[in-house]
Parts: C-alpha cells; structure tokens; sequence
C-alpha cells in the first residue's frame, strides 16, 4: 500500500474545488428558479390531472435521482413508483397503463435504454415527461414535454462526474412535488398519515385516548369524601392525582399532591379527615379523548399542570393523564 502525505498546498487547492462545486450547483439551481415559466406550469398540470400515477426512470446516478424524486412524490401524496429502464425493457413495463406518466431523468437525453422504452410508452398510451440538459436531444423530440436544466457543464473537474447535472434535476424534481403537493392541498395531518413512524406521525396522529391506554388509570371520588379517601385513591392509581365527581358521576374538580401539600402548610390540624371538596381545584382544564395528545400537551404547558382530566361528553371523567405519560408517549 502507498502511504499517503499530506501536502497542505494540495489540501488548500482541493478546498477551493470543494467551495467552487457548491457555488457551481447553487448557480444551477438558482438559475432554474429564475426559469420557472410555461414549461414548469405545463408540467405541472400535466401530472396534476393525470388519473394515473407517477412512474420515474433513469439509469446510472441519474436512477439514483429518480429514485429519489419518486420517494419525494409519493411521501407527499402524489402516488409514485422508480421504474429502472433496464428492468423496465424485461419486464416491469407492464406496470405502466395509459393513464400514467412517466417522467424520465436523462441529462444527454440519449440515454440508450430509456429510447428503447418509447415505442413501447406510446403504444400503452401513457405520457413520457423528460427532465433533460439536451432539449434537442432523441428522447426530447419524442417526449411529450420537457423541461430543460440549462446544465452546460458539471461541477465536476474533469467536466465528466453528474455533479450540477444531477443536483438540477433533483432540484426540479422536489420543486415539483412540493408544488403539487400544495396544489393537492396536502395538510400537516395528511404528511403524518404517510410517516405515521416519524416524530410528527406520533405528534399529529395520536390522540388522547392512545394515551389514556398507557396506564388505564380514573381515579375518582365523590366530593364528600375525606382527603385521607383521596390520598388512597391516587396512591392506588399511582396518578399522584383524582378526579372529584357529584351524585351524577360528573367531574365537578380534581385533588393533586400539590393541593395537599399545601393544605399542610397551612396547617390544617385534622387535614386528613377534612372533605376533599374543602381544598379541590374547582372546574379545572379538562380534554375530551379524541383530540390530539399534542393538544393536551400545550395545555398542560400554557396552564402549568402536571395532571389533565379526560372526560366525555358528559362531563364524567374517561381517565386521568399525567405529564409524564404524554412525555412517554413522544408526542412532544
């Protein structure tokens, strides 16, 4: 094995390349968003009233890309699929029907196996978009629209690695499937339903009772009974907190340690035989089980309490939860 010296004055220059390939893309890129015109909109259109689905192709790093862009399309509501060319010319274009569009990533727009597909894309029926440096080239002729990233030359030093060409068509690619996403009115609650595993699925699609399920704990009492009752009840709930409900079984107030700490301090000599209605929280913040634990959550912040009852359309307590189980439950 060679060993390797370090030669700052080599190390300098290969610093400058680095600072000259990001300045390159940006300039890409920008460039595109200075561009986005008639043929950006007909796209745009194109694939927004298609009935079909979004079928991507390329090869090589421009496959990677298209890849990509597919993830991209469908993780925000506009269903896609990456169909690689060469598997595509054995096989897997019988997933394609004549209401799909597929949108091919090519920089030399003469990318041999996505050519040899077009008799066959035509014949389905199916439309053929190109995302392309070379809108004079083979499949740019013979598609049914183009948009062209203006990429004259890569990042690269030898002019020869996909560099520029590739973060472009990236580009374009994200900047149509956000575009179409706000044209499809997708929500913060639809983008969780696609990533119910991530930290904003957990936030935005767990409710209340999701929660309540964590311990399955309702403390409660009747108002007439005594602090030392109260005390057994939460010690048995382990919820550090009861809820007080009347003769109906409605939620009138709540009892948490901190209520008898500071009945204690102000020394109440009999406290224990005392009614719970005597140092109770009257009508406190209450949640009903099918909102979001997000919500809970910010209220328990805002109000500055640890225990929040939960209660149903009538008023009786369903559960009691704490901070704590909203805290387990990653919601936050």
């Amino acid at each position: 094995m060679v060993r390797k010296n370090i030669d700052l004055n080599k190390i300098e220059e290969a610093l400058n390349q680095a600072r000259q390939v990001l300045l390159n893309e940006a300039a890409a890129v920008k460039s595109l968003a200075e561009e986005i015109n008639g043929k950006f909109t007909e796209f745009l259109s194109g694939i927004y009233l298609s009935e079909g689905r979004i079928l991507v192709t390329g090869v090589g790093k421009s496959g990677l890309i298209a890849r990509k862009i597919a993830a991209t399309f469908s993780s925000t509501g506009s269903p896609a699929y990456f169909v690689h060319a060469g598997e595509a010319l054995h096989g897997d274009l019988g997933m394609v029907t004549g209401e799909d569009i597929m949108l091919a990533i090519s920089n030399s727009g003469e990318t041999e196996e996505i050519i040899k597909l077009i008799p066959s894309i035509k014949r389905i029926g199916a439309k053929l978009y190109l995302i392309t440096s070379n809108p004079g080239s083979t499949l740019a002729n013979q598609a049914d629209l183009v948009i062209s990233t203006g990429v004259t030359g890569e990042a690269c030093h030898l002019d020869l690695a996909p560099t520029t060409s590739t973060t472009a068509s990236l580009a374009l690619g994200d900047a149509l499937a956000v575009s179409l996403a706000n044209l499809n009115g997708l929500t913060e609650e639809d983008f969780a339903l696609y990533h119910p595993a991530g930290s904003l699925g957990r936030k935005l699609l767990t409710t209340v009772k999701d929660v309540l399920e964590i311990r399955s704990q309702n403390p409660k009492i009747k108002a007439e009974a005594t602090v030392q009752q109260a005390l057994f009840a939460m010690t048995e709930s382990r919820m550090g907190s009861t809820a007080v409900i009347n003769q109906e079984g409605v939620l009138i107030g709540i009892v948490t340690d901190g209520d008898i700490r500071r009945a204690v301090k102000s020394q109440n000599k009999d406290l224990l035989n005392s009614k719970v209605s005597d140092i109770m929280t009257v009508d406190p913040e209450t949640i009903g089980e099918e909102k979001l634990a997000a919500e809970a959550l910010k209220l328990m912040e805002q109000k500055e309490i640890n225990h929040l009852p939960i209660i149903d359309e009538n008023g009786c307590p369903l559960g009691m939860v704490n901070f704590q189980d909203l805290l387990r439950a990653k919601v936050w």
